[in-house]
């Protein structure tokens, strides 16, 4: 599973919030939600916020292993 409470912390420190994401940088509500339920996003998105935040990607998202993922 992938956790996104980095991202939370790294929003918290950084010049931007929720309003600036999605007024000045135009990320959509949805995916702010999709943060904050720790649901699937795009490497685009991950890459856009990391420019934006002016982070690395442990900064925004790490792997927790979880009986919920996919068998492989």
């Amino acid at each position: 599973m992938i956790d996104y409470s980095p991202f939370w912390k790294t929003l918290e420190i950084s010049e931007e919030n929720w309003y600036t994401l999605t007024k000045k940088y135009h990320m959509s509500s949805s995916t702010l939600y999709r943060l904050k339920h720790n649901q699937d996003i795009s490497m685009k998105t991950v890459n856009d916020l990391c420019r934006i935040l002016g982070c690395q990607i442990e900064d925004i998202a790490t792997y927790v292993p979880s009986d919920k993922d996919q068998p492989l």
